[in-house]
């Protein structure tokens, strides 16, 4: 039976938000992909029936567009993923400034313009769930990769304080951290890494169903997952 909700993915791709907007789908939901560049998304909107739309999260403008045309279409979000990031590297007296400030806006800034548009939707119905995609650099600084860290760190900041501001008001806000690569089919690192050695993006999108689907006397704000062979 098809579930009366939607779902929106901002910065969608062909790894974790493909596996997400599938997992998605086969509950029923109906899901929106929003990417600087739509036209990448048009094979997997034709599989999960999902609606593409142009986005450049770091714009308000465009945010706001493609929350509307969501609601337009069906009706505003009930679970929002922010899964947008962009990393440099390099030792800091080679790093380009304008790159950095460009990893901090898409990793950080665009989270904040996302979750300002999803929660002034949803505080009006004191539900909805708006989750944050993170990785390890969220929690750990490696060196020659300060600007993703500085972009990652901002974003898990944005989530824990948005977790004690709006779940009380009904908004079930949570941060994942991916710990290790997620596969590909053409990743390299597979061989190398042995079976199980990189995340499973269906396993992913399964564990960012499964948070949501909590009861809200037992929301989980942030989950790390990681495959069991990785040190941490």
């Amino acid at each position: 039976m098809a579930r009366d909700e939607t779902a929106l993915i901002v910065g969608a791709g062909s790894g974790l938000s493909a596996a997400l907007a599938r997992a998605l789908a086969a509950e029923g939901v109906r899901v929106a992909l929003a990417a600087r560049n739509p036209g990448k998304l048009d094979a997997l909107a034709r599989d999960t029936g999902a609606l593409a739309l142009a986005c450049d999260a770091v714009e308000r403008a465009q945010v706001e567009a493609a929350f509307a045309a969501v609601e337009k279409k069906w009706s505003a979000p009930d679970l929002v993923v922010y899964n947008a990031s962009y990393r440099t590297r390099g030792p800091i007296v080679e790093l380009d400034p304008a790159e950095v400030k460009r990893a901090l806006e898409i990793s950080a800034f665009g989270g904040f313009l996302v979750a300002q548009a999803a929660a002034k939707r949803m505080l009006p119905k004191k539900s909805g769930a708006i989750f944050f995609t993170g990785a390890s650099a969220s929690v750990k600084g490696y060196a020659e990769s300060a600007p993703f860290a500085m972009g990652k760190f901002a974003l898990r900041g944005l989530a824990q304080s948005l977790a004690r501001e709006l779940a009380p008001k009904g908004i079930h806000v949570a941060h994942f951290v991916i710990d290790g690569g997620i596969a590909r089919a053409d990743d390299p690192r597979a061989a190398e890494r042995g079976e199980d050695g990189l995340l499973a993006p269906d396993a992913i999108a399964r564990a960012y169903v499964g948070l949501w689907r909590q009861h809200r006397s037992a929301w989980t704000w942030e989950l790390e997952l990681r495959p069991w062979v990785e040190r941490f």
